[in-house]
């Protein structure tokens, strides 16, 4: 079923590759699949191609540490943080806070 689902955003991306909430998406997809570098690519994606996009730090920052790589999904996470605070997205703040203490602030 991820497969297919992966399939219908990839077409959906072919019509606006620029759209951000297509390729958060996709991510999302990637990482339920277990394709966690394909996720992380398209979390890079969602935040270059809208900066304060505080949930694609969360999003990324998960991609990267199931990748275990844990120094760079930190660093996601306290980006996210700080676009969080500035944008007033607390929630998510919050959330990325809770997985950074989890993994050790380092």
């Amino acid at each position: 079923m991820s497969g297919s689902r992966i399939e219908q955003f990839k077409e959906i991306l072919a019509l606006d590759p620029n759209d951000e909430v297509v390729h958060y998406g996709l991510g999302e997809e990637y990482l339920r699949a277990g394709m966690f570098e394909e996720a992380v690519q398209e979390f890079e994606t969602v935040i270059r191609l809208k900066p304060d996009y505080t949930a694609a730090y969360r999003e990324l920052g998960k991609a990267l540490e199931k990748g275990r790589r844990i120094e760079e999904a930190k660093e996601a996470y306290r980006k996210g943080i700080e676009v969080g605070s500035w944008t007033g997205d607390l929630q998510t703040k919050k959330e990325m806070e809770v997985f950074l203490k989890r993994l050790g602030k380092g």
